[in-house]
């Protein structure tokens, strides 16, 4: 059975069909919370359909783009059209790990005797805008791991959950690199994406400059509350997925690794290391998710190719003689899969 197609068997096919009422209301709130946000963030069509995918697939979101790009309103518009809890922290290198979880302070209580209690920190929000993360030092990063990992926080002797849905999202400048530092890799490896926020064209540029000097302001309608997430986020890790696909994306796992086996001469000569475990988890949990937001009930290789590069290029990582021979990344990934393709077909 082609991979577009869909099965008359119930069993083959968890997700509702496509007549069912409430997946039905569900697709059409994302796609309405899709055009809602671009009414506000313009010329950013793609980088909103990937961050909306990002979200219904449960995933943490890399937003790597030059300053003034309209990545931090993008996240605030996000959270508006959600309605989702918002808590924002500006990363800067004297930032401390308590800054982001919360720390215990002394409280008076009706007698006028302090007690130690537990202040939660920022961290504890449904949506967690880090702003400028790469301006924070490792140990503060690493504060935010366990929050991506098991959504949970560990502070004064216990282990408290965390809201949910719960989403970080991420940004850094990818120009100004004085004073800044290189997430490890453990983190970076923990976003589901990363997408590049690019600089708008001259018409688009034009538009922003009428739309945001003017006295005139877009409005912005919540379309997308956070239990419909939640119901999506379900609706989403039930799409099936054929098994040529599932393997088509394992063996590109293993061809992006230097030395396994299945590595061309290509890779083992230029790329460091390459998709783990958990970027072919994330590859086919964003597929599923981009095969619902289009209105199909089984994932296709086109999915996989839709969301391949956000879910795979901070993951794959050149190596020193492949930066400086100024190896493209994402052609040379986007080729083993089509070669992975081919193979399993």
């Amino acid at each position: 059975m082609p991979a577009h197609a869909q099965s008359t068997d119930p069993a083959l096919n968890p997700v509702p069909a496509a007549g069912n009422a409430e997946l039905e209301r569900l697709l059409v709130a994302l796609r309405e919370t899709r055009e809602s946000i671009g009414r506000l963030v313009l010329g950013q069509g793609e980088v909103v359909e990937q961050l909306l995918i990002g979200l219904i697939a449960g995933g943490h979101v890399l937003l790597e783009g030059a300053p003034g790009v309209g990545k931090t309103l993008l996240v605030r518009t996000l959270a508006t059209a959600t309605g989702l809890s918002f808590s924002r922290i500006q990363f800067t290198p004297d930032l401390m790990p308590a800054d982001i979880t919360g720390s215990m302070v002394l409280v008076p209580d009706e007698t006028g005797r302090n007690s130690l209690q537990f202040q939660p920190g920022p961290v504890f929000s449904q949506l967690l805008l880090a702003d400028e993360i790469n301006r924070a030092t490792p140990r503060t990063q690493a504060a935010l791991l366990e929050a991506m990992q098991e959504r949970t926080i560990s502070a004064a002797g216990r282990s408290m959950p965390l809201p949910n849905p719960f989403f970080v999202l991420a940004t850094q400048n990818p120009i100004e690199m004085e004073g800044t530092y290189t997430l490890p890799e453990a983190q970076i490896d923990r976003f589901l994406f990363r997408i590049d926020v690019a600089y708008p064209t001259e018409e688009i540029l034009t538009t922003i400059l009428e739309a945001t000097t003017g006295n005139a302001e877009a409005q912005l309608t919540r379309t997308l509350p956070p239990e419909d997430i939640l119901a999506l986020q379900k609706l989403v890790r039930a799409v099936p997925i054929a098994e040529h696909v599932r393997r088509a994306i394992a063996r590109l796992s293993l061809m992006t690794q230097p030395h396994s086996g299945l590595a061309t001469s290509e890779v083992n000569r230029f790329v460091r290391f390459g998709l783990s475990p958990r970027g072919a988890q994330s590859l086919v949990l964003a597929a599923k998710a981009h095969a619902l937001f289009a209105g199909r009930y089984n994932v296709a290789f086109e999915d996989v190719e839709a969301v391949l590069m956000p879910a795979s290029r901070h993951r794959v990582q050149l190596n020193f003689e492949g930066i400086a021979e100024e190896v493209k990344l994402e052609a040379m990934v986007t080729t083993l899969f089509q070669t992975a393709r081919r193979q399993v077909s």
